[in-house]
């Protein structure tokens, strides 16, 4: 009797101790970290074991929403888990801003995904690679070479020869419309998120290979497909990118495709190398005439393997022709898609409890940043009239009705810049950045931040902030004519990040900015632009890396000018 009770006074003591040792620990490890040099960010509370706060991500509310909300509980900058990796996200101006100004450097690098090392070359593209001298290199070349501004000039024709043909689609639909119904209707209905993708499309493969696509055309269609899987691809969610001890767990088999799917695509790129290679070698091309793959063969015939360490010229070529190619203009490549973090709690929750397989969908990382920005404005203009208007009274004024608007011509409208501002504010393409990785240890908002630390910055929080806005959940483009005329989105405003700011800030923001304002402007000076029904435009936000609009944006539409303002040649 005596041993029994002996045992069970051991036993109450050693379970005791390692409860008190359990509760007060970690109590005592945070006060320690938390006084001088060791301050650490505010934790979201909900961790779990392994996935940590992943579950939390995945519900119904969009992941920007939920850290929205964290943040209201914890402050502008606290710290959150993603399986084994510790992110900080950030909600606030002033702290982005001390994040990509004195952390610059610190915060310069890229975590390394599976999808990145399989479909990207081994991180040869520019947005997936690591911190280091290829990137830098690589960057220096990319900015002021193949993305300079005299070099956007100069491949002016093409956006503006595609936006013409593309517009003349829309007026042969109308055309064709009005002959076959009976009804007088002077309208068409037509959804315009497809119209916008084919357009990105048609402009970044004639700028990146010289080729143009004819509808139904076989090589077209082919690349269309195969780049659409690739981005989806992108997407989806890989068990070893949260939990690196679980890599040899191709759930779905999502890596076997990544390899397939790569391969398709590096094909098809590696063909039209070898046309371009060809062809240089018998026919000089006027520098205006030159695609992106002219001047990278151009600016890679006299350089050394030293000069790019790591990669061989054609992968270079091929990489590079590849970010322009599949993701378009799109800048926020992503390379952490957050907002399908649920998969990954239920691919874990199957394993544990014995499924030996699963199918899970993939979630696409979204169309090209461009098309979706161009969906949003005018998903906005219609449920703001008035505003549309004034945007056609200022292209009448300052282009009139006898000629169509050019890039020339962005300059003078206004009105136009601040409805795209408005735009990108209050439906960023990505609301959360891509996110970037810390080299070295920091300091942010005074907390310290070790090396190895994910940050995301949620733009969507931080650009509907109210101390920097007022009535920020509401469309008012005038506020960029007034009390925020000097801010812009090249990285130099904190309150408006959307195409990201510092080392890693976006190459193709001039590029996307043009296409953005000639589009939307030839869209809304060509035609009469109205709602199909008298109730407000759907603006639900879909559940994606990309902030893709969830329902279909139908519009009716006719002509506004003379009939041989539609013609094309």
């Amino acid at each position: 009797m005596e041993f029994y009770l002996l045992v069970s006074a051991i036993v109450t003591t050693i379970f005791v101790s390692i409860l008190v040792h359990r509760l007060l620990l970690p109590i005592l490890h945070r006060n320690k970290e938390n006084t001088g040099k060791n301050l650490k960010p505010p934790q979201a509370k909900g961790a779990w074991p392994i996935i940590g706060h992943l579950h939390l991500l995945g519900g119904p509310e969009l992941p920007h929403k939920v850290l929205g909300d964290m943040a209201d509980k914890h402050g502008p900058v606290f710290a959150i888990k993603l399986g084994v990796h510790q992110a900080l996200v950030v909600s606030d101006a002033a702290i982005a801003k001390e994040c990509f100004t004195t952390n610059d450097k610190a915060f310069a690098s890229r975590p390394k995904m599976e999808a990145s090392k399989i479909m990207a070359y081994n991180y040869a593209v520019l947005g997936r690679a690591p911190y280091g001298d290829y990137w830098r290199k690589m960057r220096k070349m990319l900015v002021l070479e193949v993305l300079s501004q005299r070099r956007v000039e100069m491949l002016g024709h093409i956006r503006a020869s595609e936006v013409r043909a593309s517009v003349k689609e829309l007026y042969d639909v109308w055309v064709t419309n009005k002959l076959t119904e009976s009804s007088e209707s002077q309208m068409v209905k037509v959804e315009m998120s497809q119209w916008f993708g084919n357009l990105l499309l048609n402009i970044i493969v004639r700028i990146v290979s010289g080729k143009r696509f004819l509808p139904n055309d076989e090589e077209g269609v082919r690349f269309q497909a195969v780049a659409g899987k690739y981005i989806e691809l992108f997407g989806a969610f890989l068990v070893a990118d949260f939990i690196p001890y679980l890599n040899w767990l191709d759930v779905g088999g999502y890596k076997k495709l990544m390899k397939n799917i790569g391969k398709d695509l590096d094909n098809i790129f590696d063909r039209w190398l070898k046309e371009h290679k060809q062809e240089s070698k018998y026919i000089h091309q006027h520098e205006a005439n030159q695609d992106f793959m002219h001047v990278l063969i151009s600016i890679l015939r006299g350089a050394s393997k030293e000069e790019f360490p790591g990669f061989d010229h054609d992968t270079i070529i091929k990489a590079t022709s590849l970010v322009n190619s599949t993701f378009s203009s799109q800048c926020f490549i992503i390379t952490l898609n957050i907002s399908s973090a649920f998969q990954l709690y239920n691919l874990i929750h199957e394993f544990l409890i014995g499924v030996n397989s699963c199918s899970q969908q993939v979630l696409a990382a979204g169309v090209e940043t461009t098309s979706v920005t161009l969906t949003w404005a005018l998903a906005l203009l219609l449920n703001n009239p008035k505003a549309l208007e004034t945007a056609q009274e200022e292209i009448d004024e300052h282009v009139g009705r006898d000629r169509l608007v050019e890039e020339s011509d962005l300059k003078n409208l206004v009105y136009l810049n601040a409805i795209i501002k408005e735009t990108l504010r209050l439906y960023p393409a990505g609301p959360l950045s891509v996110p970037h990785e810390s080299v070295e240890d920091c300091i942010v908002g005074g907390y310290n931040i070790p090396k190895g630390t994910r940050l995301v910055v949620n733009l969507w929080k931080l650009q509907r902030d109210p101390n920097i806005w007022s009535d920020p959940t509401e469309f008012k483009p005038e506020r960029f004519l007034t009390s925020h005329k000097d801010i812009d989105v090249k990285g130099n405003h904190y309150e408006l990040l959307t195409f990201g700011s510092g080392r890693r800030m976006c190459p193709g923001v001039l590029f996307a900015l043009q296409v953005l304002g000639l589009t939307l402007a030839r869209l809304i000076q060509q035609f009469v632009l109205k709602k199909p029904t008298n109730e407000p435009i759907d603006m639900t936000e879909s559940m994606g890396a990309t902030n893709v609009k969830k329902t279909p944006l139908d519009v009716l539409l006719g002509p506004r000018l003379a009939t041989d303002m539609y013609k094309v040649g």
